[in-house]
């Protein structure tokens, strides 16, 4: 029942959020609390029970849930965790709990429906973390984007409704394409078998004709570069993550990005091995114009969140051309970065909505020389500033190393234009701290230092980035056996690769 209990308790949770919403904002919260701190105790129960643990004669799937859904349709309600979702699952426990923490003071409107929003986003998350069914995934994969447009647009910033909009609208039309994919191969699958089923595990392997394979496998990559997001399919980010609510940006960076690279390596490439060689060109530049743009893009910025937001199509770049080398180094530099990428990039946005509750402005022209009077703030994003630029000793230079050295015997031009990337990197992530904390004092109004609650927020982001900068043998190690599975489904996408 735990993977079953995964998508309840915030599912319940979150209606007891809300209906205790109506009576005591306080009481919502508390219950947020516990039904987020409970997802965490039973992801890391999960991955207590199975670390170390080699697969079973299932494959590699440690866990497996399967009741018939709507079977004249051949629709199945199938759950599963391997390696590579197991480590995904606990992230989302870990920052659902940050999530709320960082709400606790910041939402004052409509407390019980936020926070029944934000819990149904984690329940949307882990089901598609989970599912194995395809249309089962394609229902999770809606779910997480309502309540996540609600939370934009109603209470995010000024111009909340156009970034909801714009948000709903880049997700919606992948996500349509993506069930037009799904619904093209279980024809197929149909025709070839005489079995209509939506089933991974019965997918794979689906003869599919060149061109047809092509514009199938198409319509998954497009949904989930979106979500990734891939430049050009990139330019809702910014937006919905400079009008989003602190909590919602930090779901955003560190786990809606995360669904988007999850589908390339669970689906795109496992589907459809041979349309994926031939994607291989271009996804690798298509990462590397992600890389350089958006560090380009974010020194330019002068809203701090903004500028965050750039950073996160910088970094996910890295995923892209991690997904597309398909070699043991760039896929455990991918999955390193994922979770250390949410880590980071997730703390910087809970850091500027911090500096926002006190100056109430995002502008850095308007910022300068706050390290006199928030000393510990200065100091907590100096941390998540020198990971974001790769620095060693925090996970986000082990996952770009990784990937940087797997990429090099797939293409040496895309690896030297990726450290490019490394470079912009150092230079925003620099202009960041010095733009902020450093330089003439700009505001004369006295503020506070981070309180308690904050340093209770924050303090566990540091252990945890440092952690799997020193130790990333805990998630590799978690992440071998689904790698190896990976591999026997497709050896290699290029003739490159490392002996």
């Amino acid at each position: 029942m735990t993977l079953v209990l995964l998508i309840l308790v915030p599912l319940i949770g979150g209606f007891a959020a809300w209906i205790a919403g109506r009576r005591s904002a306080d009481l919502s919260r508390w219950l947020s609390l516990a039904a987020t701190l409970v997802e965490l105790l039973l992801a890391l129960t999960l991955w207590a029970r199975h670390f170390g643990a080699d697969a079973g004669s299932g494959g590699p799937w440690l866990e497996v849930v399967q009741r018939p859904w709507i079977p004249e349709l051949g629709i199945s309600f199938i759950l599963a965790v391997d390696g590579l979702s197991l480590l995904m699952i606990v992230l989302t426990g870990f920052i659902g709990v940050m999530a709320v923490l960082v709400s606790w003071r910041e939402i004052e409107s409509r407390v019980g429906i936020y926070f029944a929003c934000l819990l149904w986003v984690l329940a949307g998350i882990t089901g598609v973390f989970m599912a194995l069914d395809l249309f089962c995934f394609y229902f999770f994969w809606e779910v997480m984007l309502i309540p996540m447009t609600f939370l934009i647009g109603v209470w995010g910033h000024e111009r909340r409704i156009y970034a909801a909009v714009k948000f709903f609208i880049f997700t919606l039309v992948g996500g349509l394409l993506m069930l037009v994919s799904i619904l093209a191969l279980t024809f197929t699958h149909a025709a070839e078998t005489g079995v209509f089923t939506f089933a991974y595990g019965e997918l794979l392997g689906t003869p599919v004709a060149s061109p047809a394979a092509f514009w199938i496998m198409l319509g998954f990559f497009v949904a989930f570069a979106v979500k990734l997001p891939a430049v050009p399919i990139h330019n809702w980010l910014p937006d919905a993550h400079t009008e989003a609510p602190t909590a919602g940006s930090l779901i955003l960076a560190a786990l809606l990005l995360k669904t988007g690279a999850y589908g390339l390596i669970r689906f795109v490439v496992p589907l459809f091995p041979e349309a994926s060689a031939a994607m291989v060109p271009w996804a690798l530049w298509l990462g590397v114009l992600g890389i350089i743009y958006g560090g380009v893009l974010a020194f330019a910025q002068t809203d701090l969140k903004r500028l965050v937001a750039y950073t996160s199509v910088s970094h996910m770049g890295f995923v892209l051309i991690g997904v597309y080398s398909w070699n043991e180094l760039a896929l455990q530099g991918t999955v390193m970065q994922m979770i250390c990428h949410g880590i980071s990039t997730g703390s910087l946005f809970l850091i500027v909505g911090m500096l926002y509750e006190r100056i109430h402005t995002r502008d850095v022209t308007r910022m300068g020389g706050l390290w006199t009077q928030v000393p510990r703030l200065g100091g907590v994003a100096m941390v998540f500033a020198m990971a974001s630029l790769g620095l060693p000793g925090t996970g986000n230079f082990v996952g770009e190393f990784l990937i940087i050295f797997g990429v090099f015997p797939v293409n040496i031009a895309v690896t030297v234009a990726a450290l490019l990337g490394i470079v912009a990197a150092t230079i925003y992530s620099l202009r960041i701290i010095q733009t902020t904390f450093h330089g003439p004092v700009v505001i004369s109004v006295k503020i506070d230092d981070m309180n308690r609650r904050e340093l209770v927020i924050m303090a566990p982001m540091i252990i945890v980035i440092v952690w799997l900068g020193l130790w990333p043998s805990t998630v590799i190690a978690t992440f071998e056996p689904a790698m190896e599975a990976l591999f026997h489904l497709v050896p290699a996408l290029t003739g490159g690769g490392l002996p």
